[in-house]
């Protein structure tokens, strides 16, 4: 049983992770299982090159991103369980947790954030009912966004990214995985808003 689950390590699911292990220290934070589920492979970064995002040097390759990430979680927060090779097929909500079933295997979380790309080929069954197109982005593309609040589907089921409704941007991308990472921390801190910095 897992306290939180990330389905998807682009740009969004990636902050998110990274906020969320930031947090182990703290005392609301520090008996919580998280696990990341490791999709990339239809994140817009495999193919994408910054030279305007700041704090990134320019000609950063956005495949390098997806790659330091990861090393950057498993280094910093090994406590954050990683889920390779394996791809979402269901998330079906079941009392006051989740099932989520992937190709091999199935997992149970009290909160999932679903942080794959806006794509209309995205397919987990359970979530259907909350596609709609995408209110950021020309219809000729056909993409899709999980309709929610604040970036909340329904009660522990978050989304993040673009799939949020947001702007295909990284920097955007990053900062809406970053908002719900908050939002469940400020969750298990009984309300109270909280956020992680770290200070020389």
């Amino acid at each position: 049983m897992f306290n939180t689950l990330i389905i998807g390590a682009g740009a969004a699911g990636l902050s998110c992770a990274l906020v969320l292990g930031s947090a182990k220290n703290k005392p609301f934070a520090e008996n919580k299982h998280i696990a990341i589920i490791t999709h990339q492979k239809t994140s817009h970064l495999q193919n994408a090159l910054f030279n305007n995002v700041l704090g990134l040097k320019p000609g950063t390759l956005g495949a390098d991103i997806l790659n330091d990430g990861l090393e950057q979680l498993t280094k910093l927060y090994p406590h954050v369980n990683q889920i390779h090779k394996e791809k979402v097929l269901s998330v079906t909500k079941q009392d006051e947790h989740f099932i989520i079933e992937t190709n091999r295997n199935s997992y149970t979380s009290t909160i999932v954030v679903v942080a794959v790309g806006y794509t209309s080929l995205m397919h987990i069954d359970g979530l259907k009912p909350y596609i709609e197109p995408h209110p950021r982005a020309v219809l000729e593309k056909d993409r899709i966004w999980l309709k929610n609040t604040d970036h909340r589907i329904d009660k522990n089921l978050y989304v993040a990214g673009t799939l949020a409704g947001w702007r295909s941007q990284f920097a955007i991308a990053s900062g809406s995985g970053a908002h719900v990472a908050t939002d469940i921390l400020t969750l298990w801190n009984n309300g109270k808003h909280t956020k992680v910095h770290d200070k020389i």
